[in-house]
């Protein structure tokens, strides 16, 4: 009886010890509910999801959309602007609360974050000068071949994967590079979304997209790795305003109009 009764308290200490945990963990939502703030990290440099207008004025397609889930949750948007390589770390180092940019949730990065379910989709395509002899990806892949491709990015990968024998440059400071690179000659091919690439067609006027799509990515927001109940929250959001179709119709805005207009 008192060994039973030695393993009831040890079994009633370990539940104690449990509930005082899972009590004590931070809940990220009650925290910006609490704070009145939701601080989003975002890319200095990403157009279309994450720029500078012309009044000086931040804005993009991630930017909107954290915009309206700061209004739904009542709470002020603090944008946080970080290089590309630098929105992971931001997140884990709990600087900021939610990463708004098109990232695609890789196996590696959500063995290190939580991520929303697809905020929406992007072709991978590749573009050249519009003097190029190729004609599709596929053409790209051989020696002697530059292509040019965000470092630390999908983007990056694919062109490792499916270009091998190509020679890859990576650059940092979002898309813009990699455009003005391939626009000045410094590149032979480009590898981006095609809404970038979209952009880069209207910016040079001197680019073409090659035939064929090389992957299409589900690209998502993204938590830290224990904010389960924003994660949710997130997921639940998303389900609301495509239903009401406000979220396609926003996405279709950025994806396939001249918004450059507008800003």
């Amino acid at each position: 009886m008192r060994k039973i009764k030695h393993w009831l308290g040890l079994a009633t200490l370990a539940v104690a010890a449990i509930g005082a945990s899972t009590g004590a963990r931070a809940d990220e939502l009650a925290d910006i509910l609490k704070r009145g703030e939701l601080r989003v990290a975002v890319q200095t440099s990403g157009p279309l999801m994450s720029f500078m207008d012309k009044n000086g004025k931040r804005t993009g397609l991630a930017v909107v959309l954290a915009q309206r889930m700061a209004d739904d949750l009542g709470v002020k948007l603090v944008l946080q602007d970080y290089d590309w390589k630098g929105l992971i770390p931001a997140l884990l180092s709990n600087k900021a609360d939610m990463i708004a940019a098109d990232m695609t949730p890789t196996p590696q990065r959500a063995a290190q974050i939580l991520f929303s379910v697809p905020m929406f989709y992007a072709d991978t395509v590749a573009v050249v000068p519009k003097d190029s002899p190729h004609k599709a990806y596929a053409d790209l892949n051989k020696e002697g071949v530059t292509v040019g491709a965000l470092g630390a990015s999908t983007y990056s990968e694919v062109s490792k994967k499916m270009l091998p024998k190509a020679t890859l440059k990576e650059f940092s400071g979002g898309s813009a590079p990699v455009g003005q690179a391939l626009s000045s000659g410094r590149l032979d091919a480009g590898i981006m979304s095609l809404s970038t690439a979209n952009q880069f067609l209207a910016d040079f006027k001197n680019l073409r997209v090659l035939d064929g799509v090389m992957v299409r990515e589900p690209l998502a927001f993204a938590v830290g790795p224990n904010a389960i109940r924003l994660k949710l929250w997130l997921d639940n959001w998303h389900a609301l305003k495509t239903a009401d179709k406000t979220l396609p119709e926003t996405v279709e805005y950025w994806y396939s109009t001249e918004w450059k207009k507008d800003h």
